[in-house]
């Protein structure tokens, strides 16, 4: 008798998204967002073998060289489990997000359970949604990007679509537009590193901050809202001023063949630039 595959619907607090000619505006250059070093991190999911969190942008997946803090080990104080060593229980990482990608960030707590995840991870049976605000309408409202990718030849910390990469395939939608940006959800297929960021910026509609692939490092209400009057005593804040990009939702089967579903709400920054653009960028 085959197994029977539940799915377990896992979501924090949601938030409603709002429903509803290429070009940029007027950015303003900002530092990103430092490492949040003392932020209890959100808990979405957790089970005797794995435990999923609500990753806040600005914070690394695990340490590196210039980076004080990180989930991972934010995560194991928080949990009071071993980061390190080969007894388990422990924290195992079983994929990674961009510092400045906030969303569904998954850890396994065990050999076998980081094992079983890491498998579904390489052969692309873990189903991921982003959503990610981006410059521009693209030509089509919904479509699938085939362009493998290399480390930029003039710049290790690039990637970008070579001929000579590996393959990489991201399916997307649109699921708003506005007067020079949209709102795209996007399905990748493959986990190659910046596959999302490079793939819109391919197709001419990158994310709007991104300071590697995108225009800027901020977006400004003054980039897209008419009449906008600056104060005269501060300088205009950012609506948002880090990646915009949002690991929304991930599915992937635990140790018993149940698909086990995680939604991550949007974050403050997000949501509050999605409802200006909605009243302002039509």
């Amino acid at each position: 008798m085959e197994r029977a595959k539940l799915i377990w619907q896992v979501v924090c607090s949601p938030l409603p998204l709002l429903r509803e000619g290429q070009g940029g505006g007027f950015f303003k250059s900002v530092n990103m967002p430092n490492s949040k070093s003392n932020v209890k991190l959100s808990i979405l999911f957790d089970s005797p073998d794995y435990v999923a969190i609500d990753k806040p942008a600005g914070l690394v997946t695990i340490p590196g060289r210039d980076d004080s803090a990180s989930a991972f080990k934010q995560l194991s104080s928080q949990l009071n489990l071993p980061s390190t060593g080969n007894a388990d229980p422990r924290l195992r990482v079983v994929h990674r997000l961009d510092k400045d990608t906030s969303g569904v960030l998954l850890f396994a707590k065990h050999v076998v359970a980081q094992r079983h995840v890491s498998h579904q991870f390489q052969n692309n049976k873990v189903e991921k949604q982003y959503l990610a605000i981006v410059a521009g309408n693209p030509t089509e409202q919904q479509g699938v990007i085939e362009a493998p990718l290399a480390v930029h030849p003039a710049d290790k910390i690039r990637m970008h679509v070579s001929k000579f990469g590996r393959p990489a395939i991201t399916a997307w939608k649109v699921d708003q537009s506005f007067r020079r940006y949209a709102l795209v959800r996007c399905f990748p297929k493959t986990g190659k590193t910046h596959q999302i960021r490079v793939h819109l910026a391919h197709i001419g509609n990158p994310l709007v901050v991104d300071p590697l692939y995108g225009p800027a490092a901020s977006l400004l209400l003054s980039s897209f809202k008419r009449g906008y009057h600056p104060s005269r005593k501060d300088d205009e804040r950012p609506l948002i001023a880090r990646l915009t990009l949002h690991a929304e939702k991930l599915t992937f089967e635990n140790l018993a063949g149940e698909r086990v579903e995680i939604t991550s709400p949007l974050p403050k920054d997000f949501r509050a630039t999605l409802n200006q653009l909605s009243k302002y960028a039509r």
